[in-house]
């Protein structure tokens, strides 16, 4: 069965992903409540006969596109939420409310219609379903697994064979990049907690100060985690949080640290687990004083399956051209919870360079920056390359059924 040219396909319906896009970036919502966007992505698809399905504890959108034939089903995955930061990029459709896409999940969404456009004008042919995941809430909440809770793999009547994602991100841009296994790291978080006794900031013999013992803890994580971890096996610690007395003159009776903790393992997060607490503690100690500590485990390490990569990044080379895909050397130590569905289904997670031609690609900002500029003019082939995927998927399968008989 030919693949339809989704890549030409796409400049026919460029022009309304833009108007898409940039209605959402103008009007930017947070977490897991997200009405005003989940209306606006069903404005659009409303003619394309769609199967929906609401979230119920968050605004997610679950919509199922019924093949002409029979087959399994693929999932595409988009985030629709932004983040609580104040945009300074200067474009003409920026946001005011003192939020921003700056990780241009805008883009993720509008790529998802486009998707979705272009399969259901091929519905006969298609051998399977297709369920399209619009999830609020990547930024911090889980909504991932949420909408996993909420029974996301079962709307279609069949659990996903296959999942697919694109992220966008500095780089040149309209070039598809992923590997095999890890792509994106797991995020945990560290909290720690030292109990002393306060008093006069005059007097620190007197008390026991425990702010000099958390400045020591703070030290010896760094220490920790680049001479007890493999170099290949990285674990990022950054301490971004620290709380001590609300006086200057007050030695506080507690001294409180958070860090961010980036893993590549469970190897490494096991150890972290079990050897952070113990560190602190015994710092702690040392010096007559208790230590609180608490690890959370917060998004899984994001892993592509070695299989489904390698036929996607074959899949997007044809369709896109030599040169549009390509393979990372290497993991990014920030975290995704589309991590979530993969530890689900086999599938594969690509990052798309959107850097416009007039920014020095050495000088981008990057994901998360008030200044963050993402080219739409991607949107007609990330919104081809999901389309490809979850087609090429699906003809896979029927292809093998068909020989099999």
């Amino acid at each position: 069965m030919a693949t339809p040219a989704f890549a030409a396909e796409a400049t026919a319906i460029l022009a309304d992903l833009q108007t898409l896009r940039r209605d959402l970036h103008r009007n930017p919502e947070l977490g897991l409540d997200l009405p005003e966007t989940q209306q606006r992505v069903l404005r659009d698809l409303e003619p394309l006969g769609l199967e929906i399905t609401l979230g119920t504890g968050l605004t997610s959108i679950v919509a199922v596109l019924r093949g002409g034939r029979p087959g399994p089903t693929v999932l595409l995955r988009g985030d629709m939420d932004a983040l609580p930061v104040t945009e300074q990029t200067g474009l003409d459709f920026a946001a005011t409310n003192g939020r921003m896409h700056a990780c241009g999940h805008d883009l993720h969404t509008a790529g998802l219609v486009g998707a979705a456009r272009l399969l259901a004008a091929h519905r006969d042919e298609l051998a399977g379903d297709v369920l399209f995941m619009f999830q609020p809430g990547e930024e911090g909440y889980a909504g991932a697994k949420l909408m996993l809770e909420e029974g996301l793999l079962q709307v279609s009547g069949s659990t996903p064979i296959a999942a697919y994602g694109i992220h966008v991100a500095p780089g040149p841009r309209g070039l598809f990049l992923t590997r095999a296994g890890a792509i994106a790291a797991g995020s945990n978080q560290l909290t720690v907690t030292v109990h002393g006794r306060g008093g006069h900031g005059s007097q620190p013999h007197q008390v026991l100060d425990p702010v000099p013992v958390l400045a020591e803890i703070i030290l010896a994580l760094q220490t920790f985690v680049t001479r007890r971890f493999d170099a290949f096996d990285p674990v990022i610690l950054s301490v971004t949080q620290l709380e001590a007395s609300q006086a200057v003159n007050v030695i506080p009776e507690t001294a409180k640290l958070r860090a961010t903790v980036r893993t590549l393992s469970e190897a490494s997060l096991s150890r972290l687990q079990e050897e952070a607490p113990r560190l602190a503690q015994n710092i702690a100690a040392a010096h007559g004083q208790t230590a609180e500590v608490a690890f959370e485990v917060l998004y899984p390490v994001t892993l592509n399956d070695a299989a489904s990569t390698e036929e996607a990044l074959v899949w997007l080379g044809e369709a896109l051209g030599p040169g549009r895909a390509g393979t990372l050397p290497n993991p990014g130590m920030g975290s995704e919870d589309f991590s979530y569905v993969l530890n689900e289904v086999p599938g594969t997670f690509f990052m798309l360079g959107t850097t416009p031609p007039d920014v020095d690609l050495a000088t981008a900002e990057f994901n998360h920056s008030p200044r963050v500029l993402f080219d739409d003019a991607v949107l007609g082939d990330q919104a081809a390359a999901l389309a490809t995927l979850a087609w090429r998927k699906l003809a896979a399968v029927d292809d093998y059924s068909a020989a099999a008989e």
